[in-house]
């Protein structure tokens, strides 16, 4: 029987396998990691047995296969030795009650346990039935996976079990040991191995020591963007005028850097957009400032008088200086002439992607935790992405920037 004791040479694989009929492609796919030189640790769900034998796993692994969470001598807490001692979880097939379950935070098994029990990359590889595959259930829980970092390795269309012809079949063994390859190597997603500059948050602008002018803006979209943009496997700076701990990704792994007023977001984001493959201003900037008191203002001493001066225009700056390949989204918050404002904004600022949302729409804009856009491309095409968390709003967002970088957008 092969050990069970790890090989620190070799990058361990668990390797999950569901109930489903294109659970014997598994044991290929197991044949070929094990001859790519990986230490693959098989775990079998219960309904995975009902299709291939776990013997046939063990026979095969680098160590025993594994199927429940309980009654194993050699290994009293499996998930965790599973989950920490992981360069990768492979799930093939994933079904769609194995998706549902993950996407949940369920834990009723050994598999979703070792999962939850993991930092390592995770890809699944669904295999299902067309009619399942297609389910809106499936794709908004395959959506929340891809937010949170998970890799999805889609199915091919071909023969399915009881002679159905469609999509839902599960990857060829080969196609799958090339993802883990990349994986193994550092691939994390669409934007692995790009730098992304974010902003975010409304600018401030003092009158005095005391007071400043602003807006409604949390920074909230911003900061989805970043983690996001994160999971999918960029490095992100993020420059903020707030400071919101919404997410323990954007304090692990993205730079922050902290501004106030819209001449200091001016400078940070000019500064660092050159190293930058796409810059996306989702901070509100104000459109001007003024020269602040050095005093606070008493209200005893009238009316003050205040002159307003137009701040610099970030976009149109980063448009101007940018260089080849890279990748520019802008936003427009508007409240009303939604559609005319935006395109003139589009025409104006010269952008690959202009974000817009009516502020004024129940459950959108500021300070909401959701968010419902328009996304509008250098061809004036409109994608109206509808109302959901802005950290799905963000994967929307990011998928179609890794898309423009992966087309050389000027």
């Amino acid at each position: 029987m092969p050990s069970a004791t790890p090989d620190s040479s070799s990058p361990r694989i668990v390797l999950g396998v569901a109930g489903g009929i294109a659970a014997y492609k598994s044991v290929e796919l197991l044949r070929r990691l094990c001859d790519a030189g990986y230490h693959v640790a098989p775990v079998l769900t219960p309904d995975a047995t009902r299709f291939v034998g776990a013997l046939t796993f063990s026979a095969l692994a680098s160590e025993p296969a594994r199927t429940s969470l309980y009654g194993d001598p050699t290994t009293p807490i499996p998930h965790t030795y599973l989950g920490q001692n992981a360069n990768l979880i492979v799930v093939a097939p994933a079904t769609a009650h194995l998706i549902a379950r993950y996407a949940m935070g369920l834990s009723d098994d050994l598999l979703t346990a070792t999962l939850l029990a993991s930092r390592a990359p995770v890809l699944l590889c669904p295999a299902m039935h067309s009619e399942m595959w297609e389910q809106p259930s499936v794709q908004e829980n395959l959506a929340t996976l891809r937010r949170r970092g998970v890799l999805i390795l889609e199915p091919e269309s071909g023969r399915l079990a009881g002679g159905d012809v469609g999509p839902g079949r599960l990857a060829e063994p080969e196609v799958i040991c090339s993802m883990v390859d990349k994986i193994v190597r550092g691939y994390r997603g669409p934007l692995s191995g790009r730098c992304v500059l974010i902003t975010a948050g409304g600018t401030r602008e003092p009158i005095d020591p005391v007071r400043v002018i602003t807006n409604r803006s949390s920074g909230r979209q911003g900061y989805a963007l970043a983690e996001v943009a994160h999971r999918l496997g960029a490095h992100v700076t993020l420059i903020s005028t707030v400071d919101l701990e919404l997410a323990l990704d954007v304090v692990r792994g993205v730079d922050v850097v902290p501004v106030a007023t819209a001449a200091e977001l001016h400078e940070a984001t000019m500064a660092r957009a050159g190293a930058s493959d796409a810059v996306i201003m989702a901070a509100a900037v104000a459109d001007f400032t003024l020269q602040p008191a050095g005093q606070k203002m008493k209200k005893d001493d009238g009316l003050p008088q205040l002159t307003f001066v137009p701040t610099a225009d970030i976009v149109h700056d980063l448009v101007a200086k940018r260089h080849a390949g890279q990748v520019i989204v802008g936003f427009a918050a508007e409240s009303n002439n939604v559609a005319e404002n935006a395109l003139a904004k589009l025409r104006r600022k010269g952008v690959d992607l202009l974000v817009v949302n009516d502020v004024s729409a129940p459950g959108a804009g500021f300070e909401h935790p959701t968010n419902e856009v328009v996304l509008l491309d250098r061809n004036e095409t409109a994608t109206t992405i509808s109302l959901r968390s802005k950290e799905a709003i963000s994967l929307e967002i990011l998928t179609r920037v890794a898309s423009l970088l992966s087309q050389g957008a000027p």
